[in-house]
C-alpha cells in the first residue's frame, strides 16, 4: 500500500508544509508550536504526542517538496533531540510518537531506520522536540 494511501485510511491530516526557514519545528496544523521540557511540563504522553506531530509537520514538507510521500522509498536515520528535565530518561518512548508514525505510513521495512533519541536541557523557541531524519528517495 502506498504512503498517500496510508495516510488516508489512518484519517491522518498533515498540517500546512512549514517555510524553509521553520521546517524543524513541530507545527500544529493550528501554525503553533508544542513546547515544554518532558518531566516538568509535559508528561511521556504529552512528549509522544508532540514527537508524532513533529512527524506530521515532517511529512507534510516532503509531500511539499516531492509531490507525493510516494517518492519517498525509505526512512535511514532518524536523530531526535528531546528537550526534558536532567534526570529524565526515557526519550526513547518520547521519540516512539514519530518512529511509529513512520512505520504506521511506510510500512515495518520502509518505515523503520537506525535511531538515536537523547535528552537536552533546552531546545530553541522551548520546543519540546526536534528531529531529524534522513530519507532515501525515489
Amino acid at each position: 500500500m502506498s504512503a498517500e494511501s496510508r495516510l488516508a485510511e489512518l484519517k491522518l491530516e498533515l498540517p500546512p508544509a512549514a517555510k524553509p526557514m521553520g521546517v524543524y519545528k513541530p507545527l500544529k496544523a493550528d501554525k503553533t508550536l508544542v513546547t515544554g521540557r518532558v518531566g516538568a511540563d509535559l508528561s511521556v504522553e504529552a512528549g509522544k504526542a508532540a514527537a508524532r506531530q513533529t512527524g506530521l509537520s515532517m511529512l507534510a514538507t516532503l509531500r511539499d517538496l516531492l509531490g507525493s510521500l510516494d517518492r519517498v522509498k525509505r526512512i535511514i536515520k532518524t536523530f531526535a533531540l528531546v528537550n526534558c528535565t536532567p534526570e529524565f530518561n526515557q526519550q526513547p518512548a518520547v521519540i516512539n510518537g514519530f518512529s511509529e508514525l513512520m512505520a504506521d505510513i511506510f510500512g515495518p521495512d520502509a518505515g523503520v531506520g537506525a535511531r538515536s533519541a537523547v535528552g537536552a536541557t533546552s531546545l530553541p523557541g522551548n520546543m519540546a522536540v526536534e528531529i531529524e531524519a534522513v530519507f532515501e528517495i525515489q
